[in-house]
């Protein structure tokens, strides 16, 4: 079997270890342990009778809960099958320009959607070969201080930009970023804004950030014909199974997307189950308050580990780089112990020595410890 290219293989990760997938303790797929929440289960079982009748196309229920959720009108907000199928069609409208920007290291998606319509990718380095290590006690040092990057590399994508003519490009970046899980300052995004024809932040893991710390820029959508902002509902709620993201932009650019696309790309099941999530406050607050201890006792655990350096992060998971080939160390933890890690081998720029590490519940966590530590 194919080795995969995304996290939460169950089913490669079970043939290789040698047991039932639900044997598998998953940290490759950064999903909330805490849920699926109560309420979307419940509302998936209220909406059963309905599985005979077609989804409303235009999801004026789901959008408006999507518009009372962010205080923004319902037209702004285009519901999609996970933010995967919504980046399909935004690389179409990337494809469009003179070239794309990506923030590197980059998900594995953008590569596959801008390739598909054959856009121009011109890649920004987040770290450079030099700098990628920390050491362990830097390392730990800032994880107990703030870990907001206030600036994104500015210079490397104004020469970059610069030299593609950035009034005809678009530039395509994930905030808290995918994988080293930093934090970009909403100012620090701003400035692109004005410089780039396209701007499309991928804010899949903003909601794991607490409301008093999180720098979405969904604030200021409406000033910006150009931005395009992504979210997921599945991560922070545990319901990767039911494929639900949404995309805020212009109402112009939204309808255009919507011809673009099939009908009923949202199933019944799964707007029911987001719009009693997104109400469901409770939940909300359980999943701040569990993360950042939880975050810091696994963080605190692998800088303990020799030859394991875990990077500071403002998400549910943790990039680790590991002076062994992580391939290896992968493939030793699913026949030793059944758990299954993230290698970064789709991120052209890790390679082999680095992996991620989803944020689970503390004995989770302490099993994950413990493996390593015995490899």
């Amino acid at each position: 079997m194919r080795q995969p290219a995304h996290g939460g293989n169950l089913a490669w990760a079970a043939a290789l270890a040698g047991c039932p997938p639900d044997a598998i303790l998953d940290f490759s797929a950064s999903i909330s342990p805490l849920g699926p929440p109560n309420s979307a289960i419940a509302a998936i079982l209220s909406q059963i009778g309905n599985l005979k009748h077609y989804p409303d196309p235009n999801y004026s229920e789901l959008r408006l809960a999507l518009s009372h959720f962010h205080q923004l009108p319902s037209e702004w907000i285009l519901p999609g099958n996970g933010s995967a199928e919504l980046l399909t069609l935004i690389g179409r409208e990337l494809a469009q320009l003179a070239a794309t920007i990506l923030i590197t290291p980059a998900f594995g998606d953008y590569y596959r959607t801008l390739k598909a319509y054959d856009a121009k990718v011109l890649e920004c380095p987040l770290i450079s070969s030099e700098q990628r290590v920390l050491s362990a006690e830097l390392s730990i040092l800032l994880s107990t201080q703030h870990w907001l990057n206030a600036l994104l590399p500015l210079t490397a994508v104004v020469q970059r930009s610069t030299a593609a003519n950035s009034t005809h490009c678009g530039l395509l970046l994930n905030n808290p970023h995918n994988p080293t899980g930093k934090l970009f300052s909403r100012e620090s995004i701003l400035p692109y804004l004005e410089q780039f024809a396209l701007v499309v932040v991928d804010e899949a893991f903003m909601d794991f950030v607490p409301p008093n710390e999180e720098q979405s820029l969904i604030p200021v959508v409406q000033e910006y014909p150009n931005l395009v902002v992504l979210r997921s509902l599945t991560k922070f709620y545990s319901l990767p199974g039911l494929r639900l993201g949404y995309a805020i932009a212009h109402p112009d650019c939204l309808a255009k997307w919507q011809l673009w696309r099939d009908p009923w790309p949202v199933n019944t099941l799964a707007a029911a189950a987001a719009i009693a999530a997104l109400q469901d406050t409770e939940f909300q607050q359980q999943t701040w308050a569990w993360l950042p201890p939880a975050r810091n006792q696994l963080f605190q655990g692998l800088a303990e580990i020799p030859g394991l350096h875990p990077q500071a992060s403002a998400a549910n998971f943790l990039l680790v780089e590991s002076q062994q080939s992580t391939l290896q160390l992968q493939q030793q933890l699913l026949k030793h112990h059944q758990i299954l890690i993230r290698d970064c081998l789709s991120f052209q720029e890790l390679g082999d020595r680095f992996f991620r590490v989803a944020v689970r519940e503390e004995s989770d966590n302490q099993r994950l410890l413990t493996a390593l530590s015995a490899e």
